[in-house]
């Protein structure tokens, strides 16, 4: 088959590879019809996810038909349309039980690695490295599901077309769980620093959860007008203000700061000529730091005391300069972690379904598998206007 290959940072390969195979008794074959580009793939391509060996297949957003099916499966047979969330789950385990999906103990292949960087691992992740279970990814023609009784699910309803189901394998209930995570209360003013297609759902979200208001922040003109037109964002471009951000949200707030703030950057955040953006991109320059926190310190200092701030956005390894005493004086709470996914899939698949959201928006490139490796780099470099790719194997 051919698939996605990671072959070095920078370096994404459309090669031909072994087809999947059962290999379990609770696996199924899916041949993919659809999967996409998330962002965070993009800390894979510029390497800033350790644990990547070349030869790793890529992709964690994948739907398409079920083409096998282990023995033990009794909830799926050939010809069902599936979506695949990125997290693996055993529904066994202590974590899964309590419905801490992402937190699952008994999927994660490569444990030990995880732990020596995390103190403990989290769930197995498909094209994820070798810190998340070393699983092939969904950016193929076809994937091998294991333990496909649990977070799988089937499309019923076969007018809905790919598109708007295809990210309830994680940017929609990534982006629900952060609105979640933000403890919002009807009326909040909402910051979501990334419009990026997790901070699109995360605005989309916001306002599903009661928001008065949502400011958007980022610095690309066609995330901020996405934001604006279907997330009916007020924007603030960092690159284009006079003022600085926490300057601009004081101003929008009336010096109170915003109730609820949502990173949904992560680990490589920009920003336009700050002390501490120039001092991260150095230090990770010189393998010093992996993590450039920008936003997180933004979020701590334009929430308001009391407030909440929440971190959908991946961070990898160690931040530096945490303005830790702002956070504990002004009685933030912080929220964070990988999409608990089962909670959320069918919950948003009856949004879809009902016609009160149609995800599908965010797509500006829907392309042919080969084009994935010309397609990562497009993403990367915001060229041609990239927010979210789809790929058709």
């Amino acid at each position: 088959m051919r698939a996605l290959v990671w072959h070095g940072k920078g370096d994404v390969r459309c090669d031909t590879v072994p087809d999947p195979i059962i290999e379990d008794p609770r696996d199924i074959i899916v041949k993919i019809t659809s999967t996409a580009i998330c962002g965070s793939d993009l800390h894979l391509y510029d390497h800033y996810m350790p644990a990547m060996e070349k030869g790793d297949i890529l992709g964690h957003e994948p739907m398409g038909e079920v083409v096998e099916v282990g023995s033990a499966i009794t909830k799926f047979q050939k010809g069902d349309r599936v979506v695949v969330p990125f997290t693996i789950c055993c529904g066994e385990c202590f974590f899964c039980k309590k419905e801490l999906w992402s937190c699952c103990d008994r999927t994660n292949r490569d444990k030990e690695k995880a732990e020596k960087l995390m103190g403990h691992a989290p769930a197995g992740l498909y094209g994820y490295s070798h810190l998340t279970g070393h699983y092939p990814g969904g950016q193929a023609e076809y994937l091998r599901v294991p333990y496909a009784d649990v977070s799988p699910f089937k499309v019923e309803n076969d007018s809905l077309a790919d598109e708007q189901v295809l990210f309830l394998s994680d940017i929609f209930p990534t982006g629900y769980m952060a609105a979640e995570n933000a403890e919002i209360e009807p009326g909040d003013t909402v910051a979501v620093w990334g419009c990026g297609p997790v901070g699109q759902f995360c605005i989309q979200s916001a306002w599903m959860l009661g928001a008065g208001r949502v400011i958007a922040i980022d610095r690309v003109p066609e995330r901020l007008e996405m934001a604006r037109k279907h997330g009916r964002a007020e924007t603030i471009n960092f690159e284009k203000s006079d003022a600085t951000v926490y300057e601009r949200i004081q101003e929008m707030t009336d010096g109170r700061g915003a109730d609820r703030c949502i990173d949904a950057v992560g680990a490589e955040a920009h920003a336009t000529g700050s002390f501490d953006a120039l001092l991260d991109k150095t230090k990770a320059s010189v393998f010093l730091a992996t993590d450039r926190a920008h936003v997180l310190r933004e979020a701590i200092w334009c929430c308001r005391k009391g407030g909440t701030i929440s971190v959908p956005g991946v961070y990898i390894g160690f931040t530096d300069k945490i303005p830790f005493g702002a956070f504990m004086n002004k009685g933030l709470t912080m929220k964070t972690g990988q999409t608990h996914m089962k909670r959320y899939t069918h919950k948003l698949l009856a949004k879809i379904d009902s016609g009160e959201i149609d995800p599908s928006f965010v797509i500006t490139h829907n392309r042919a598998l080969e084009e994935g490796p010309e397609l990562y780099k497009k993403f990367r470099d915001k060229e041609d206007g990239c927010i979210k790719v789809v790929l058709k194997p």
